[in-house]
This record gives structure tokens, C-alpha cells and sequence, in this order.
């Protein structure tokens, strides 16, 4: 294993979100009062670790802001530049020597680990420090249990946490059994563990299936909103890019706001007005992070498919932040994983209002076609909609058509997911009075005879 020598380590207070974006004590911010029922009041001390070719201790800043809204205040933090984890501590046995000493400075009881630990590392890891240890992905699963409210958000996240937990059962003194099999681990004592495995995965099955039927009806409210043809729109991006702001600034919807990670888990679906009369939906979705676990990811799929199912997507980013061009790709990553990573898109980078004017001019010229806006002040909000309003499909448009009688499927296919006026029988067919979206458009304008009526207007 390769390793260079720009190591380091440190105690210092918490991260506070970093410059420029103001901490909470910044009046700009308005908090939903929502958002204090779930906010820790007791702080546990926590200790940040990361490793990686050439990394800095500000690549810890998103794991403090992360162990923040965990309820753990970052009272060090411990970085190792190097290629490989060590097999056994993941980082090399000096800095574990180093760890140690830290923990008794601070009295720290955590320790946080910016990378998703094998079994076998947190196992030597709190066996060596005599302390909890924790990776990024136990992490976020922390934090998403913390902030799930509805019965589908909640059972989303357990099913996330025991598809996590399966592989890490291990047993603590005689309060439960030794793990492995063969030589040394037969008879009673191999019980517990069993027994716990067992239930565990029963679990799961009853999550999954509870999943899937909660599914079932997150589908039926959805195909109401398609049946209905207004456009669908979802608002997406980096956790705490102020994607509830932006949703609250054009709908007015009382959503949670705060200066969290993952304050939102459930999605929340409103109607908004767009210029020039028009109508669409938008919804507001779990937001993303880098390395987001791939057991949440797949635990929260029919939420995300609010996202792969609208008409396009409204890509929010904190034009504040050092990383933005990060966090963007790191969420088109994401909608690349989910199946949206070719829908019409509307970059608004929002925060505009901490930048200065030369900032400002930089990222419209790294990111031509995105739209400046503020949650807080409403600048920009304006030009949003317009930018919405020219990405959304066309509104539906009347049509009448003469469909044959062989054709039959296409008049049950107009009931199902167009708006039927009229229908008539004739000695050629049916005659359908519609109004359609683009895909039925496409698909009877052959029995339209070239006519095609004026755009409908959207319905209230």
C-alpha cells in the first residue's frame, strides 16, 4: 500500500456550514417552527476521519454539517492521505495511536468515519478505542430516521437500516453469541444470533412488502395527476440547496425549512401557477448527497420516482458553496442512477443573494441557460417560471378524430389517460372529441384528418 506523508490532525469547534453560507443565527434564514421538533438539544462529541489521496481537513466539512444535523458536535477532526485503507484499522496504526490520544483530549465518545466501514474495520476499530464508531452511511440512516414523519417515510428508512445491519450483527460479551460457525461456536450459545437474523429478515420481508403497497397508492395519486394533463414538475438537489425555500417561495406550501441535511423526506406535491394562465404540479423530493447509500437509495425508490415520472425537473443548487460544481454533478449522478438523467432540466441556482456581483457573472458563464434565483429575497423567482413555463410539454390541445372500428384500443386508451368530451358512433367508427396530451396526440393524429384544434385551456 501506498501512502505519502501529509498527514494531519486536529481539535477544533464544530463546522458551522462554512463561509459564505450564514449559520442559523443569520436572520435571512427563516426555520419552519417544524423543524425543532426534531432537532437534538444534547450534543454528542464526535471526532471526524477521513482518508484519501491528498485530502484536507475542509473535505470533513459536509461529514461535520452531516454529524450536525445527527445531533454530534465535531470537536476533531483526523485526516490521512493515502491510497489504500489499512486491512485492519483503515487508517494506519499511528493515527489510530493518534485517535486514541484525541478522544482523551476532547472526551469525544464517537468517532465518524467519511467512508462506508466493513464489518471487520468497525469491529478492531472499537475494540482498539474502547469507544462507538460510526461510517457515513450509518450516518445518514441516523439522520433519515430522525426526520421520517409519515408511515411510508418511516418504513423506507428501517428497511434501509436493517438491509445495513444484517451484515454487521456481531455479539458483546455474553448478552449475545459469538459470531462465525464450526470449531468453538456450536450449541446454544449460536441461538441469539440466529434468532436475531431470523426476525430481522422477516423484517425486512414485511417492510418490502408494506413498501410496495404504499407504493400501489403513491402510483394511484400519480396517475390522477397524469389523467389530469397538467404538467409535473419536480424540484431536485443537493441536501440543503433550498429546494422546501424555493417550493414555499412559489407555492406557499407549508413545508419544512431548515438549515439541515435531509430536513425533507416526504415528498410534498403542490400546485403553481406559470405564466401565461398555465397550470403544473411540483413536487418537492428527499434531497441528494454524494456518496448517498446504496440501500437508501434503493429503500426510497418510489419516492424518487416523483422525479422519473414528471415532466421535467427543476435542478436546485447552492450557488453559495465552494463545492457547487460538485454537488451538481453528484446529483446528476443520482438521477443518472434513478432513470432521469434525460429529462428537461431548469438549472436554478439559488442563494444568489450571498454572492457578489463577480461570482455571480462566473457561474452564468460556467452554466449558460441557468436561472439566478433567492429563495429568501424572491429574486429571480420570476424568471424561474418563465423557464419552467417554456420546459414544461405543451398544454393540452383538442382534438376530433374519427377512429376505426378496428382501432378500438385507441379510444379505451383515449378514456384512460386523455380527457374524452364526446364520443359518437358512426358507420366508419368512433367520432372522439378529446383533449390530449402530446404522447395520445401522437398517437391518433393519423384519424385527425391534419386538423388539430387550439390549445386547451388547463384545467382548474
Amino acid at each position: 500500500m501506498t501512502r505519502s506523508d501529509s498527514t494531519s490532525c486536529s481539535a477544533r469547534p464544530a463546522h458551522r456550514w462554512g463561509d459564505p453560507v450564514p449559520d442559523r443565527s443569520d436572520t435571512r434564514i427563516v426555520e419552519s417552527p417544524i423543524a425543532a421538533t426534531w432537532r437534538s438539544i444534547a450534543h454528542e462529541k464526535a471526532i471526524l476521519v477521513g482518508i484519501g489521496p491528498g485530502i484536507g481537513e475542509e473535505d470533513l466539512d459536509e461529514l461535520a454539517a452531516l454529524a450536525d444535523s445527527a445531533g454530534a458536535e465535531a470537536v476533531g477532526r483526523i485526516v490521512q492521505s493515502r491510497n489504500e485503507p489499512d486491512p485492519q484499522f483503515w487508517i494506519g496504526k499511528g493515527k489510530v495511536e493518534e485517535l486514541h490520544q484525541l478522544l482523551h483530549a476532547t472526551g469525544a465518545q464517537l468517532v465518524v468515519f467519511d467512508q462506508e466501514l466493513t464489518p471487520g474495520h468497525l469491529r478492531a476499530l472499537e475494540a482498539r478505542l474502547g469507544v462507538k464508531v460510526v461510517d457515513r452511511t450509518a450516518l445518514i440512516l441516523d439522520i433519515f430516521a430522525l426526520h421520517a414523519h409519515t408511515r411510508e417515510g418511516k418504513a423506507q428508512v428501517e428497511l434501509a437500516q436493517l438491509n445495513y445491519l444484517v451484515p454487521r450483527l456481531r455479539g458483546w460479551g455474553e448478552a449475545m453469541s459469538r459470531l462465525g460457525g464450526g470449531i468453538g461456536t456450536r450449541g446454544p450459545g449460536e441461538t441469539k444470533l440466529e434468532s436475531d437474523r431470523q426476525h430481522i429478515r422477516r423484517r425486512i420481508s414485511k417492510l418490502r412488502r408494506d413498501v410496495k403497497a404504499m407504493q400501489r397508492s403513491r402510483d394511484t395519486q400519480r396517475a390522477s395527476r397524469q389523467r389530469s394533463n397538467v404538467p409535473q414538475v419536480a424540484i431536485a438537489g443537493y441536501t440543503n440547496a433550498g429546494k422546501s425555500s424555493l417550493m414555499r417561495r412559489l407555492t406557499g406550501a407549508e413545508v419544512i425549512v431548515a438549515n439541515q441535511l435531509f430536513a425533507t423526506l416526504d415528498p410534498t406535491t403542490r400546485r403553481i401557477a406559470l405564466p401565461g394562465g398555465r397550470a403544473a404540479t411540483i413536487s418537492d423530493t428527499v434531497g441528494f448527497v454524494s456518496k448517498l447509500p446504496h440501500d437508501l437509495v434503493e429503500a426510497f425508490r418510489s419516492t424518487l420516482e416523483e422525479v422519473t415520472l414528471s415532466d421535467m425537473v427543476v435542478h436546485v443548487a447552492d450557488a453559495s458553496s465552494a463545492a457547487v460544481d460538485e454537488q451538481i454533478e453528484a446529483v446528476r449522478r443520482v438521477l443518472d442512477d434513478i432513470g432521469a438523467a434525460n429529462m428537461p432540466e431548469v438549472l436554478a441556482l439559488n442563494k444568489i443573494d450571498l454572492l457578489p456581483g463577480s461570482r455571480r457573472a462566473r457561474l452564468a458563464l460556467r452554466y449558460p441557460g441557468s436561472v439566478p434565483v433567492s429563495a429568501v429575497t424572491g429574486e429571480g423567482v420570476d424568471g424561474l417560471l418563465e423557464a419552467i413555463g417554456a420546459t414544461v410539454p405543451t398544454p393540452p390541445v383538442d382534438v376530433h378524430a374519427l377512429i376505426p372500428w378496428d382501432r378500438g384500443d385507441l379510444v379505451a386508451m383515449l378514456y384512460r389517460d386523455a380527457e374524452v368530451l364526446s364520443a359518437d358512433a358512426e358507420p366508419d367508427g368512433t367520432r372522439v372529441h378529446a383533449r390530449v396530451g402530446l404522447r395520445e396526440l401522437a398517437a391518433v393524429r393519423p384519424f385527425t384528418n391534419g386538423v388539430i384544434g387550439a390549445p386547451a385551456a388547463a384545467p382548474d
